[in-house]
């Protein structure tokens, strides 16, 4: 069954000879960046392979959550949160948007003590979170037959769709004067006394003083033809979609052998909370040094395969002539086959234990590629060794609810105004320069 069905963006006829940036990538966070630079009256084109949020930016479970995140992110969430607040009447369009709540299960009473810190913590941004015991848990779930020591409540965190995110924000960087090119790969940059002075893409040369790179899975194949190194990973996720449940919770719920949110179809996004397939590929070697301790924190969620990816990455080159077809034009949209092993054991738990779900059919399954970084915070960050070329990746599967936020940040970055938030914790040199790497939490 093909991926899940995005809104259709038609992207523009006419290359544009020259622009202010180039923004390479149509997910979430590249279409956030275009429109925030569009609002300030900067020229820009948005340029995409395939076609606007057709890889992770619409695969995702559509959660748009402040609580359980890495300390590091959570001031740039809430300026996130801001931002969605507002997003659909500021573009003038439906992105699904809803402040439902997410409630996450305290399973032990490591996770219970590591639940409570989190009310204080999200306090510190207004935002209200708290903790809850079962008799208020069960007025939430009505008929969810299962005991809880506690749990964390942030009616803040909601949701939105995924599907129709990215393009709505593209449709609005559209309308304030931003190119969007879709089917347009970029094959590389040019340079002009070590800066930036352009992009070469699949239908022709752009002119420009920046470059954002914000291709997901994508981007440290690109930044590796430029000589960038970026350590980046890819995790495999799989959801299900059901069918529409009569009476269903507007509350998200993250628990042991599940996780779900209603859908504005009114079904809902159902998945395994703990477990995800990495495939073994040429990287995962490259990296392996970087990756060793978010592997020794993950390991229990994460499931280990060799196959046909390590071949075909293997095969990959790492440059490439700008006259000659690239990577990115051979594959349009990373669209891997779900595996339904978890994805099955959370429907069935989830029926067994809410009976609301027990005639809920899968409407369809699917799965995306995350991009992950090895201390599941974002790069969003100046390369300093090539002026005018800036990196928004890795956000670890964390991306959809704060990408709107990430896109004002690296707006703010490339025009040199003052950042939303301290950037600092989110710079590329991170990796190299001699900074520890630690998967935090609270």
């Amino acid at each position: 069954m093909p991926g899940p069905q995005v809104v259709p963006v038609r992207g523009d006829e006419t290359l544009p000879s020259r622009v202010d940036v180039v923004v390479i990538g149509g997910g979430i966070i590249g279409t956030s960046t275009a429109l925030e630079l569009a609002e300030r009256g900067v020229s820009v084109a948005l340029c995409e392979k395939g076609g606007i949020g057709e890889e992770q930016s619409s695969r995702n479970w559509g959660w748009v959550r402040i609580s359980q995140r890495d300390p590091r992110e959570v001031p740039l969430m809430a300026e996130a949160i801001r931002i969605w607040q507002g997003l659909d009447s500021r573009i003038g369009r439906d992105t699904g948007y809803r402040q439902c709540g997410i409630v996450f299960v305290s399973a032990d009473e490591a996770e219970e003590v590591q639940n409570e810190r989190w009310p204080e913590e999200l306090g510190r941004y207004q935002l209200k979170s708290r903790m809850i015991d079962q008799p208020e848990f069960r007025g939430l779930y009505p008929g969810l037959k299962l005991t809880v020591r506690s749990a964390l409540y942030t009616p803040s965190d909601g949701r939105a769709e995924p599907q129709k995110a990215a393009p709505a924000i593209a449709e609005a960087a559209r309308d304030k004067g931003a190119h969007i090119l879709t089917q347009c790969a970029v094959r590389g940059v040019e340079t002009t006394a070590g800066k930036i002075s352009g992009v070469v893409t699949e239908r022709g040369p752009i002119a420009c003083s920046s470059v954002v790179l914000a291709g997901g899975a994508w981007s440290s194949l690109f930044s590796r033809s430029l000589g960038i190194d970026l350590p980046q990973l890819k995790v495999m996720n799989t959801v299900i979609r059901t069918t529409p449940v009569e009476g269903g919770p507007e509350q998200t719920l993250y628990a042991k052998d599940f996780a779900f949110r209603k859908r504005q179809d009114g079904g809902y996004t159902v998945a395994s909370g703990h477990d995800n397939l990495v495939d073994i590929v040429p990287d995962s070697f490259r990296y392996a040094s970087k990756f060793f301790t978010a592997l020794k924190s993950e390991w229990g969620s994460l499931g280990f395969r060799i196959g046909r990816r390590f071949l075909d990455e293997a095969s990959q080159p790492s440059r490439w002539a700008l006259d000659r077809e690239s990577p990115f034009e051979k594959v349009r949209v990373l669209d891997p086959v779900p595996a339904p092993k978890w994805t099955d054991h959370a429907l069935r738990k989830l029926r067994e234990a809410y009976p609301v779900f027990e005639n809920a059919g899968i409407a369809q399954r699917w799965a995306g590629l995350i991009d992950v970084t090895p201390d599941a915070v974002p790069v969003i960050s100046a390369v300093d060794a090539m002026p005018g070329f800036f990196i928004a990746t890795g956000f670890s599967g964390h991306g959809f609810g704060i990408g709107p936020g990430a896109g004002r940040l690296m707006a703010d970055m490339v025009t040199g105004g003052t950042p939303c938030v301290d950037p600092h914790d989110f710079r590329l040199s991170r990796f190299f320069d001699g900074s520890k790497i630690e998967v935090v939490g609270l």
